[in-house]
């Protein structure tokens, strides 16, 4: 009789990506950001196919404008940041002061809060209203 060497077949095609895959879930789970691999830095030795008088011009994405502690949330809130930690992490602000100027984005109408259930509970999620993505644009 012949030994069965069938769960070889189980460890390569199954246990291999589990072992990539679950580590990711869990972090996904816990709220943890998966980093992201950064971009590849210029290098000054490789040439560059740009015209030299582009090179030096700065671009232009936004306007240049004084922020407020209130435009900075909604710059926030504008970029796809929707939970209060994420805004928090990017812009610095404390709890108590996050939380007065949320309030007060949102009784100006700039801002709409989304209360949703989730797999581990109840989340509340921030979007900005169209109202508040004229002012921050403006």
């Amino acid at each position: 009789m012949e030994p069965n060497y069938s769960w070889i077949y189980l460890v390569i095609f199954l246990a291999i990506p589990l072992a990539r895959i679950i580590p990711r879930v869990i972090q996904k789970m816990r709220g943890k950001e998966i980093p992201t691999p950064r971009k590849i830095q210029d290098n000054p030795f490789r040439p560059s196919f740009t015209n030299p008088q582009t090179q030096n011009q700065p671009t232009q994405s936004e306007p240049k404008k004084p922020q407020t502690k209130d435009m900075l949330v909604l710059g926030e809130l504008n970029r796809g940041a929707h939970s209060f930690d994420k805004i928090q992490k990017n812009t610095g602000f404390t709890n108590q002061e996050l939380e007065g100027i949320l309030e007060k984005l949102e009784n100006d109408g700039l801002l709409k809060v989304v209360h949703k259930q989730g797999i581990l509970g109840p989340k509340v999620e921030l979007y900005p209203t169209d109202k508040g993505f004229k002012e921050y644009y403006t």
